[in-house]
């Protein structure tokens, strides 16, 4: 696969629209405009398919009958007023009883809370407000997939993941910096908690993060190890009852403000164990403020070099107010019981946060649809508003094509999003979490710079809320696994080990 890396790229990219247009397709039986916006997003991707045939018989073969079916088919369903019959009607969610209570709750805080503060934050480079955290907090956003159990709303049932998506999206259409992401963090820790850690740890952690008493960041990616993580350099070495901790992480969200670091370390200094030489701790931290901190404690025992903790925020384009640090970490030590799974849980570090992870990637692709969708509602009520040689931008063909095409790829995002948080909720769903990161985060930067697009200069102006959501959703290929590693490494390579 490595000597035909364009190829597999493509192909992961492919075989992830297509998941999506079955989920646009099962969206289809509900009425007759959803069938419209499933017809005009199939199209799409059946359009990708033959361009991708074209030259490439080899690798995406399909014979002539096969072909002039798909032209018939995306010819009718991309035709421009077709499209642009679809320009503000993007169709419901779906969604019904208590997730409809719960869409509600989640858009009014985002519409009420995130907005207005939004763009004062991406502006300033300030930090999330703290009333955002507290509401949150009472509201459970935090305890949503930690089980009732351990203080959160999880009930056990096939629901909960599609819970925190939903959330999840609402969130984001407010802000990505200071609402979306801000459920990540916390999620991340708690599933790995829930995979592998002891009893005693479960009980002392999961409350605490499912109140949003304490918040929580993730220091797994190192500045010469992103996605390979095998090769992180970061050791923990064993130190009486505890573990002596050294090292520099980078990409680190929120870790100024959080309370305690999901960290990743390498505890057994045999190299060739790769990923079963990796351990993971919880890094308790005094809160900080602003764009750097400094952390620094004495040995328990009274003896050898202070430990320190330094941060220091890495300047961004977007996906302002929680702040990404590069931490560096100097003799700092910890207790065993911040090992998680204790001693049992060494060398399984890696598997721990993959749980999180794989989970932390569903919750990207929602965040994702919740960027797009507040895209959307800026580009139609700004085309509106604004005239253009004596009539309404929206009066255009060419922008209701643009309008009609987000539309139905907002759905299919959004549906797609909805099916795999059902598989994971059932124990499955891994490669299709996979999927929906990487077709959603893609398709998000496409909507921003088309809703960019339809308001011209304006849109490249500060004071317009569509400029942050063009800058926010650039980040969504880049994090929670890099589109192009997630494309061959993962959903390529299971791809073709099943076939």
């Amino acid at each position: 696969m490595d000597d035909d890396q364009a190829i597999a790229y493509d192909l992961a990219h492919l075989a992830s629209a297509v998941q999506a247009a079955r989920s646009a397709l099962n969206y289809a039986r509900k009425g007759e405009l959803q069938l419209k916006l499933a017809q005009a997003y199939v199209a799409d991707v059946v359009h990708q398919i033959v361009s991708n045939s074209l030259g490439r018989d080899y690798c995406f073969p399909l014979n002539s009958s096969e072909r002039e079916d798909f032209i018939r088919f995306f010819t009718k369903y991309r035709e421009p007023n077709f499209v642009a019959s679809l320009a503000d009607t993007p169709g419901d969610r779906g969604l019904e009883g208590e997730f409809e209570l719960l869409q509600d709750a989640f858009r009014r805080f985002a519409t009420e809370k995130l907005m207005p503060v939004a763009d004062e934050v991406h502006r300033g480079n300030l930090d999330v407000p703290e009333e955002v955290i507290s509401d949150l907090g009472e509201m459970g956003a935090f305890g949503l997939s930690i089980p009732q159990e351990y203080g959160g709303f999880a009930a056990g049932g096939g629901n909960d993941y599609l819970a925190m998506v939903i959330a999840t999206e609402e969130l984001s259409r407010g802000s990505l910096g200071i609402g979306g992401s801000l459920i990540t963090r916390p999620e991340i820790l708690a599933r790995a908690l829930l995979k592998g850690g002891t009893e005693e740890q479960k009980r002392s952690w999961l409350p605490k993060l499912a109140s949003g008493r304490l918040m929580s960041a993730v220091a797994v990616t190192e500045p010469d190890f992103g996605s390979d993580v095998a090769n992180i350099q970061t050791t923990a070495t064993r130190d009486g009852d505890g573990w002596t901790i050294n090292g520099v992480k980078t990409w680190c969200t929120f870790a100024g403000r959080a309370d305690v670091l999901m960290l990743l370390a390498r505890t057994d200094p045999d190299r060739t164990k790769s990923y079963r030489g990796l351990s993971l701790f919880i890094i308790d931290k005094e809160r900080s403020s602003g764009h750097e901190f400094l952390l620094e404690k004495t040995h328990p025992s009274g003896r050898g070099a202070r430990g320190r903790i330094e941060g220091r925020a890495i300047d961004t384009i977007g996906y302002r107010g929680m702040h990404s640090f590069e931490v560096s970490i100097q003799n700092w030590w910890v207790p065993n019981e911040n090992l998680v799974g204790g001693d049992n849980g060494l060398g399984k570090g890696f598997y721990f946060q993959m749980e999180g992870f794989e989970n932390g990637r569903i919750q990207t692709a929602a965040r994702a649809v919740g960027v797009m969708q507040a895209a959307y509602e800026q580009a139609l009520k700004y085309a509106n508003q604004r005239s253009v040689f004596g009539r309404h931008i929206v009066d255009y063909q060419l922008t209701k094509v643009k309008l009609g095409k987000m539309a139905a790829h907002i759905q299919a995002a959004r549906q797609f999003s909805y099916d795999v948080a059902s598989m994971m909720a059932k124990g499955e769903g891994v490669l299709e979490a996979s999927m929906v990161k990487a077709y959603v985060c893609k398709a998000a930067e496409w909507v921003t710079r088309e809703a960019m697009q339809i308001h011209g200069g304006m849109g490249y102006a500060e004071e317009y809320t569509v400029s942050r959501l063009f800058v926010d959703a650039r980040v969504l290929s880049i994090f929670e696994g890099a589109d192009e590693t997630l494309a061959l490494k993962v959903i390529a390579k299971r791809l073709l080990e099943s076939n």
